[in-house]
């Protein structure tokens, strides 16, 4: 009976409309709310619907009559995490057939059944930027995800505003993408394998230009060239891992003259050279690392680092890497960042909507506002307490993760099963339905 008022449920809502986002109001009541982008509110309410957020206030908001009561008293509501560096979902890119990749979208290659989709539900992330790896100069292009609980990777998908799929592209400079030929063997040489490509791509776009919808006059399509030349026109930002202060400088050079738009990636040295990543208005997303080891070219790496970034007036984020660092624990990146000298303020903006500008996401998710997405998270205390605990985290709406569900909660603690791939569930009036 379960199972097909499930499938019922899953027709009438029809294939566009995230299950769970029903018509029926939900007001969030008596939590803390912080809302990112103003003070924080003691007494809150929330109230969402239709995956939107409808309003958020002081214990005089008004709740609509119809509305589901959620008692939120001694709780902490917080926008949805954003993670813009994570390898979650098993995520491939390109391979050692050539030192450029732009063709190849990590898009083709994500489980969305991997446990760590889960596990960073757990974390309280809600959308990521999924990456290929950083051993080529350019692995491939980026996909930013929402993570609703899917069946395929189509129910992640951001649309950007060309309909197609969001995303950016990951390049890489430093000792990761070194190597046998056809990579490079030397830091220079990694930049004129770079500046060669974006040169081809100039040319490319000029005889785009020229024939001026003439399909006479059209060059042979380049799916290389394609996603270069997207980068050139600013349509797609470039995640750009890089550690070493000379090799942001070479990222940064590399950045202005072709005039792309770039995120910088990790950043280990960006305490070095803080002036210059702000001249260029570089943003900048960090990865916080608490515990030694790892390549030479991070032994810098500083946890004052954001504070320093953002005195000099650097847009600042953090991202987990994961699984170099665990999405289940992201939010302790902010802690320790306030530890070394980032305001409070600063560091849990740096969560959120920090990581929305960088995606372009920013109108729709990274603060707690009416008519952005229904992205929040419930904490059982302060954000940046090594005591506290993700209890629940929504998407659009909907409710993907819940401590108190056992399935849930072995994806947070770990165990037995806890990185086995995801059965597909959803929580509905408050039960699981499989």
């Amino acid at each position: 009976m379960r199972r097909w008022v499930f499938e019922w449920l899953l027709v009438f809502a029809g294939s566009n409309l995230s299950l769970g986002a029903q018509p029926t109001p939900i007001a969030f009541v008596g939590a803390r709310v912080i809302p990112i982008t103003g003070s924080e509110i003691p007494n809150g309410i929330v109230v969402i619907q239709n995956g939107k957020i409808l309003a958020v206030g002081g214990p005089s908001t008004p709740v609509p009559a119809r509305a589901r009561r959620i008692d939120a008293r001694n709780k902490v509501i917080l926008p949805g995490l954003v993670d813009t560096h994570s390898h979650i979902g098993a995520v491939e890119g390109g391979d050692f057939s050539a030192a450029l990749h732009p063709d190849v979208r990590a898009l083709d290659s994500i489980n969305v059944r991997d446990a760590r989709i889960q596990k960073a539900q757990a974390g309280g992330i809600t959308t990521v930027n999924i990456m290929p790896g950083s051993s080529l100069l350019m692995s491939g292009q980026t996909i930013y995800l929402k993570l609703r609980d899917g069946k395929t990777i189509e129910d992640l998908l951001i649309p950007g505003p060309d309909g197609k799929p969001a995303g950016g592209m990951k390049m890489a400079n430093g000792t990761n993408p070194r190597g046998a030929p056809p990579r490079p063997g030397t830091r220079a040489k990694a930049a004129a394998l770079m500046r060669e490509q974006f040169l081809k791509a100039q040319e490319y776009r000029e005889k785009l230009r020229a024939a001026a919808g003439d399909a006479s006059k059209l060059p042979p399509r380049d799916l290389r060239m394609e996603a270069l030349v997207e980068i050139l026109d600013g349509k797609r930002v470039v995640h750009f891992h890089t550690h070493r202060h000379d090799d942001i400088l070479t990222a940064l050079r590399l950045a202005r003259e072709f005039q792309f738009r770039v995120v910088l990636q990790h950043v280990s040295d960006g305490w070095a050279v803080a002036e210059e990543i702000a001249a260029a208005k570089a943003p900048c997303s960090l990865i916080v690392i608490d515990s030694p080891g790892g390549k030479l070219e991070t032994k810098d790496n500083n946890y004052g680092t954001a504070a320093v970034l953002d005195r000099a007036g650097v847009l600042v984020g953090f991202h987990t890497d994961d699984s170099v660092t665990d999405s289940r624990f992201f939010l302790r990146s902010a802690a320790l960042a306030v530890r070394a000298g980032l305001s409070r303020e600063k560091a849990l903006y740096a969560m959120t909507m920090a990581g929305a500008i960088m995606l372009d996401l920013e109108k729709r998710i990274g603060s707690l506002e009416p008519g952005k997405d229904a992205d929040l998270i419930l904490l059982d205390g302060d954000p940046l307490s090594i005591y506290t605990h993700v209890l629940e985290t929504w998407v659009d709406g909907v409710k993907v993760f819940d401590r108190e569900d056992p399935k849930d909660r072995l994806y947070a603690t770990g165990g037995y099963g806890a990185s086995h791939d995801q059965s597909e569930h959803v929580h509905l009036c408050g039960q699981e339905v499989e």
